[in-house]
């Protein structure tokens, strides 16, 4: 009769595979951010869409460099009664406050995206921290509203960000949907970028001072409420409590 001898080495690493494959699938519930094993290490995860049967997606635009062109965005979103969030950095904050106000006063949410757009994941946990409380503290000041939403510069990050993150109450916001607008691309360019990408619960990537981004909001809001999606601020679109993250940065409800 046939037979065969299975070292206890190989058993041994079997049995570690086999838990590494299930940690694998495995999201933590987190507050700004998810814990996910991979291997014999974790981390952190922001969220980079959300899981939602709802025809509903967010549409974001950083703010660092230059204003000329926001006004005539929020006058787009109200001409469309679309919501969206602006993440500003704290720089453009100093320089701009007229305009936080005008954000704040149409209603649309504010996020920080730092104070001065650093690289974040290479900075200490004191500098990450200051980077992030001297940013909110600003935009509060001019809007009286807590910061609830974060991006981080570059959509760099690590798991020290994060846990500063959860820490301050932040929900640190990736995307699924880059325009690419601040490549210099067309109107319908970027349209076109986000007609094949987007679908529930995506996260729309803009900059406010992109070349063409008046135009692009205007075609892209069109597009997207003649196909039948609500267009909200993220804050509106994540889960606040009892969700879990995936490792694609996907947030999924309870």
């Amino acid at each position: 009769m046939p037979f065969c001898v299975i070292k206890s080495r190989t058993i041994k690493i079997f049995l570690a595979m086999t838990v590494v494959v299930v940690l694998l699938c495995i999201s933590f519930e987190g507050g700004a951010s998810a814990l996910v094993w991979f291997g014999s290490s974790s981390r952190r995860v922001p969220v980079y869409k959300v899981d939602t049967n709802e025809k509903q997606v967010a549409i974001s635009f950083d703010a660092a460099w230059g204003a000329d062109k926001t006004q005539e965005i929020i006058d787009v979103l109200a001409e469309y009664n679309c919501t969206a969030t602006f993440f500003l950095v704290g720089f453009w904050v100093d320089k701009y406050p007229e305009m936080v106000k005008a954000i704040d006063d149409a209603g649309l949410e504010i996020g920080t995206h730092s104070n001065t757009h650093p690289d974040m994941a290479k900075l200490s946990r004191e500098s990450v921290k200051s980077e992030l409380e001297t940013s909110m503290n600003k935009i509060t000041a001019i809007t009286n509203k807590k910061v609830e939403v974060f991006r981080p510069p570059y959509g760099s990050y690590n798991n020290t960000l994060l846990s500063v993150c959860d820490e301050l109450g932040l929900t640190a916001i990736q995307w699924d949907v880059d325009s690419l607008d601040w490549k210099g691309l067309s109107a319908a360019q970027v349209t076109d970028r986000v007609m094949k990408r987007a679908g529930n619960g995506s996260i729309i990537l803009m900059h406010n001072n992109a070349d063409h981004v008046v135009d692009s909001t205007r075609l892209t809001l069109d597009w997207l409420t003649k196909n039948g999606y609500k267009v909200t601020s993220v804050g509106e679109l994540v889960y606040k409590d009892n969700y879990t993250i995936d490792a694609n940065g996907v947030q999924h409800k309870g």
